[in-house]
């Protein structure tokens, strides 16, 4: 008999924060994403200013509202022309005349919060357990900022963020990229958790092939990193890396939008201070990481079962798995909260 297992679409999930698309993505007409197993529309009211979010059906015959037009601050539906502003209340029927009352019902139904951060639009469908995310040095000087485009696939959501926390798989996963069997070992592991969320540190040797001066003779071509996670229930992680000889960070910023069972999309966006403002370089840094999370994107594909464990017993565990473990304690957690 097996445990628990948190899906893609668990109800639990729609007490967090989820990315939900990409900002510029949201423009001039309604957008329809997925979320949980359900649709949504985003929309800037009005055109070019905050975005709102609604369920994509309008409440008097679910029409989808993402096949509406913006009209002033308001989404009108694209059937009989009802118009809805951002808190989702009704501002106009036409087929009742003007002056007519508005029946209290007749509202759009949207999420608990909507925010735009990260380049990212992120959606809390119910009250969230844990906040959004924080990057703080993407507003401090020196540091080059680059989005991946969004990756589609047929992932597992807890999954994907067991794989983001997980370094035990470098050096087999990654033997084409930043794995080396240097990274075998996974070395000890400071975890901090707070809530719904944790910090964890580490450091470890690495091959730094990016070094200037490795090429030189000044530095060794293995030297160390110092990583700092920083991990937000459900779907949301940073990770800091410090470079200890050669000086330098790279932040990388992850973020998973659970659509449905069977598909996730995945953002990544990365932050540099060591590239000298070069965007040639912020390009290669792109394209290098790229290669990272493809390699991480194609294993996760193979998974018949999407579906990440929650209870601990079922699964065997080893030292190095301590920060997985913790996701796994967290997230179930998060399933055991009794709803509002």
């Amino acid at each position: 008999m097996t445990g628990p297992r948190l899906t893609n679409t668990d109800p639990a999930l729609r007490r967090g924060w989820h990315p939900a698309a990409m900002a510029v993505d949201v423009g001039e007409h309604p957008l329809s994403v997925e979320l949980l197993g359900e649709h949504w529309v985003l929309v800037r009211l009005p055109v070019g200013g905050p975005i709102s979010a609604f369920v994509d059906a309008c409440p008097h015959r679910g029409a989808p509202l993402s096949a509406g037009t913006i009209d002033g601050d308001s989404l009108r539906c694209p059937y009989h022309g009802w118009c809805f502003e951002a808190s989702g209340g009704c501002t106009e029927i036409p087929s009742m005349g003007v002056g007519a009352a508005i029946p209290p019902k007749a509202k759009a139904r949207v999420p608990y919060a909507v925010e735009e951060r990260h380049g990212i639009v992120w959606i809390a469908p119910e009250e969230p357990v844990a906040p959004l995310l924080e990057v703080p040095e993407e507003h401090e000087p020196g540091f080059m900022v680059a989005d991946l485009p969004p990756v589609r696939a047929r992932v597992g959501a807890g999954l994907m963020l067991d794989n983001f926390l997980d370094q035990a798989h470098f050096a087999f996963i990654h033997a084409a990229t930043i794995g080396t069997p240097e990274a075998e070992v996974v070395h000890d592991l400071d975890i901090e958790r707070h809530g719904f969320s944790m910090t964890v540190r580490s450091e470890h040797p690495f091959p730094n092939r990016e070094d200037p001066a490795v090429a030189t003779g000044e530095r060794p071509l293995i030297q160390t990193r110092r990583l700092t996670y920083e991990y937000r229930a459900p779907f949301a992680i940073s990770l800091r890396i410090d470079y200890v000889e050669a000086g330098g960070t790279n932040i990388l910023a992850f973020a998973v939008q659970p659509e449905r069972d069977d598909s996730c999309v995945v953002y990544t966006r990365i932050l540099r201070n060591d590239l000298d403002g070069d965007p040639h370089r912020l390009a290669e840094a792109v394209s290098f990481e790229q290669k990272v999370i493809d390699e991480d994107v194609r294993l996760q594909e193979r998974y018949r079962d999407r579906s990440l464990p929650l209870d601990i017993t079922e699964e065997v565990h080893v030292k190095a798995d301590r920060m997985t473990v913790e996701l796994r304690r967290i997230l179930a957690d998060l399933v055991a909260v009794e709803p509002g």
